[in-house]
Order: C-alpha cells, then structure tokens, then sequence
C-alpha cells in the first residue's frame, strides 16, 4: 500500500482569504520530499479549491521529484468559463493517473461511485486512456468487476465513505459488513487484472484494518492528513501516514 497526498484543502484555505497564503507549493513540496508515491488533485467547475494554474504547478513539481500525479473528475463534466472540462485537462496534463468519478457539478464531495452498466457503455475512457498510465474508475464497495468491460479501465478505487464512517461508530458488526464489501471488489478487480486503489474519510485510525489484508495497493488521503496537521504538524501527520500505510 502507498500513499498520494491530496491538497486540495491546502488551497480551499488559501482561496477562502482570496491571497496565497497557505502556499500550495511549500506544502506540495514538503510532501514529495517525503516518501509517498506522489500527488492527488480534484479540481471542480466552481474552482471552489484546486485551480488550472494549481494543476500546472503539481504537473511540474511531481515531474520534478519523479513521482506520480493522479487528476480526479467527471469525464462527463462540460467546459466552462472557469472549467476547461475534465478530458481536455487528462489530455493537457497527461497524468500518471486519471481517476474518473461521478459527481454531480455542485456536489460537495464525492459519495458513491459508478454503475458497471455506466462504464461499459461509454467511449470516453478511450481519450483518457491515451494520455495517461492509468485511467481508474470510483467503485462502491460491494460492486463486482467481473462484469467490468471496459478494457480502458485499468485500476479501480474503492469508495471506503461508508467503511470509515462504520469505523468511527464502534458498531463491530457493521464494520464488519463495510469491510467484506471492500474485500470482495478488491479480490474481483484483482481477479480482473486491474489495480485496487481506495479513498475517502480514511485516517490513520482506519487505514491499518486495510492494510492487513493487503488488498490495496493505493489509498488517496486529503481532509483527514489537513486536519489532523493542526495539532501535529504537517511534516509528522506525513510521517505517521506513510509509517502506518508504508509499514
């Protein structure tokens, strides 16, 4: 298991005061230094965090220290005056990986992923395909990729909103349940020949249930590494995650 850092909530402070302060590059920086498999950015049409000129930074930073550059977004996402539209930053950008989710426009975050059905029946993974190492698709737990067709489609990344919130319930059973969805996806995109990423609200407090049926070969983090540097600092909340991600 690996680790990609998201920084979109590094620039949702800095755009909430209109200024450059925090500076995405100092923090961007300090990230790659350490050793994580690369970055994570997800920019939306209302620019609300991560910025074009965002993207144009990482995409050279991450060349920079040689590691990865993953660009979430829905492929189906039109253009706009303050959106360039999904498929024309993959191809602009060329990222190491292209995870394509399906979120509405004005969704607040991501919370469930794609219908097979969707996925099958769509030329869109072609262009993605082209300009980028992997085009991953955001899967609910739970989902089995057998019937995934799509030969453009090869990782997938496991929605775990639900595992984590089972996680911080203390409800054994339910967590449980939550856990076997995850096991049973990642064994049939395993079984698929496709790679098995997962994310979102996973911590250091429910990351280590994860790691120990080695299954997951990426886990995205963001808010939780942001927030919990608050009380310990950017450098050591880095340094705890790829210490329990990285073994």
């Amino acid at each position: 298991m690996k680790l990609s850092i998201n920084l979109n909530k590094i620039a949702l402070i800095r755009n909430s005061r209109g200024s450059i302060s925090p500076n995405l590059e100092y923090f961007a920086r300090t990230a790659l230094e350490e050793n994580i498999l690369g970055l994570t950015a997800h920019p939306r049409p209302d620019n609300r965090h991560i910025r074009y000129e965002d993207l144009e930074l990482i995409k050279k930073l991450t060349d920079e220290y040689q590691k990865e550059f993953n660009i979430e977004g829905n492929p189906l996402e039109q253009p706009s005056s303050k959106y360039r539209g999904y498929l024309a930053l993959i191809e602009e950008f060329k990222p190491t990986q292209a995870t394509l989710v399906p979120d509405d426009t004005n969704q607040l975050t991501s919370d469930h992923g794609w219908n097979i059905g969707e996925l099958n029946g769509e030329n869109f993974t072609s262009s993605i395909i082209d300009n980028c190492d992997r085009c991953s698709v955001f899967i609910n737990a739970g989902t089995d990729l057998s019937s995934l067709h799509n030969k453009n489609i090869n990782a997938i990344e496991i929605y775990t909103g639900p595992y984590a919130d089972a996680h911080k319930s203390g409800d054994k059973e339910l967590l449980d349940i939550e856990l076997k969805k995850i096991i049973f996806t990642a064994e049939s995109a395993r079984e698929a020949g496709l790679r098995v990423n997962a994310g979102h609200d996973l911590d250091l407090s429910n990351i280590p249930l994860l790691r120990e049926h080695d299954l997951i070969d990426e886990v995205s983090v963001g808010h939780a590494i942001i927030s919990e540097s608050l009380d310990k600092g950017f450098k050591t909340t880095i340094r705890q995650y790829i210490k329990t991600i990285n073994g």
